[in-house]
């Protein structure tokens, strides 16, 4: 199913159009922000920047907009005395109740922060940047994966390395726990390894894709395995095959990121069925059915490549984010446009609150901007 999202109809689009007065926007980055993430525990947001450092900012639990408070801590990390491009965040994220925020820098240290901004650990063993960083679910170790083609498990007590797998012959892209000892690593080389901790060897191998693996995602139960690639193509694995359950070709361009939904058997909303969202250079969105193999809506409205896809703790909405400066709102099940705001630069990541209320997108125009969302 093929949806303009009312694209041509500029009278429909102003009436779902969040107004700029109902936007707080973040300033204190002094480059561009790339990478935010919402705390479990509240109204605190992570941001990452160009600028080598990564904020919190309190966002009040009211409505977003001019009047609302949006004090910043002091930036993590002192942008002064780091040499700033080779220091960017390029990744972060938060351990299950809030208590620690991990960032990963270009410099190829990851490091660890309490909520109140402190420097807990500086983890040191990679040799290039980190382009992803992840907690398992239990908190006890962190994930990475490096441009020195190797991925890290860390103690995240004492902030030493457990464990490197070195498995990859080219830059691992991304990194993805499937429960609290074992996680996927996509890499430059096309290749997908399934790896555990205390196994020197893969336990699984996926081969399959032409070009590099940009992204991977385990379905909410750590079942199924997806991937995303420049050969234009997201596919979903299993650990009983070799093959891939599914080959998704119908995007026209490179696939940046892909995210499932919080949804199906074994999630809180076990009612709606299990979808996989990828977004694309080509400017679409695709929702598929992946228990049945096929497109469910491509979501048409942006016009230059979207970097970020996220649903909505319910998974009844799925945000978009793209270099056209646009923020767009859908309903997964319709695949119909229901809210969009047009920023100040492009679109890096979008990214929901714990609760669904709040939307948060960073931009090329170092700001962050965070609306309610009232469907």
């Amino acid at each position: 199913m093929d949806d303009d999202g009312g694209d041509d109809d500029a009278a429909a689009r102003a009436a779902i159009a969040i107004k700029p007065e109902e936007v707080t926007t973040l300033r204190g980055h002094t480059s561009e922000v790339f990478i935010c993430a919402w705390s479990p525990a509240g109204d605190v947001l992570a941001s990452g920047s160009g600028d080598a450092t990564a904020r919190m900012w309190t966002v009040p639990a009211g409505p977003s907009g001019r009047d609302a408070a949006k004090p910043a801590r002091e930036p993590l990390g002192d942008a002064n005395d780091w040499n700033n491009k080779s220091k960017d965040v390029t990744t972060l994220d938060w351990n299950g109740d809030g208590s620690l925020l991990a960032t990963g820098s270009y410099d190829g240290l990851a490091r660890v922060w309490d909520a109140n901004g402190n420097l807990v650990n500086s983890l040191c063993a990679h040799r290039g940047p980190i382009f992803s960083l992840k907690w398992n679910k239990k908190g006890d170790y962190l994930l990475s994966g490096s441009v020195d083609k190797t991925a890290i498990v860390w103690d995240a007590k004492t902030g030493e390395a457990k464990q490197q797998f070195a498995f990859h012959t080219a830059p691992t892209l991304d990194v993805d726990w499937r429960n609290n000892v074992s996680f996927a690593t996509s890499s430059m080389d096309n290749m997908i390894y399934v790896c555990k901790l205390g196994e020197t060897k893969p336990i699984k191998a996926f081969k399959g894709h032409k070009d590099e693996v940009n992204a991977i995602k385990w379905d909410p139960t750590g079942t199924l395995l997806a991937s995303c690639s420049d050969d234009y193509s997201a596919k979903v694995w299993s650990l009983k095959q070799d093959r891939c359950v599914h080959d998704f070709t119908e995007h026209a361009k490179e696939i940046y990121t892909i995210k499932w939904s919080p949804t199906g058997p074994g999630t809180n909303n076990p009612d709606l069925p299990l979808t996989l969202a990828t977004a694309s250079y080509d400017a679409t969105i695709k929702l598929w059915d992946v228990e049945e193999g096929k497109c469910m809506h491509t979501l048409r409205a942006h016009s230059d490549p979207v970097y970020s896809v996220a649903f909505s703790p319910d998974g009844k909405y799925v945000a978009s984010g793209s270099f056209d400066k646009r923020l767009h709102v859908w309903d997964a099940k319709r695949g119909t446009l229901v809210r969009t705001h047009d920023g100040g630069g492009g679109i890096f990541e979008v990214c929901w609150n714990k609760d669904g209320s709040k939307l948060a997108a960073c931009y090329s125009d170092n700001t962050v901007s965070v609306l309610d969302f009232r469907a």
